[in-house]
């Protein structure tokens, strides 16, 4: 998966739900429509929220 340029592996097969991502963007609305288009395609459903890890602002991915 690609956001913002940059190159995520995701191991799709163990994002069990109830387990979260977290994705460090400069832009979270365009980062959250690139990680709708792949849930999407995989049917799953996701909640994403605007955060800040450890100094790091990015969008935090939970599987419902």
């Amino acid at each position: 998966m690609r956001v913002e340029k940059v190159s995520y592996d995701i191991n799709w097969r163990n994002f069990k739900r109830g387990t979260s991502f977290f994705i460090p963007c400069l832009d979270p609305k365009l980062a959250r429509g690139e990680i709708k288009t792949v849930t999407n395609r995989l049917k799953y459903k996701i909640l994403t929220k605007v955060v800040i890890e450890e100094g790091v602002r990015g969008l935090r991915v939970w599987r419902l």
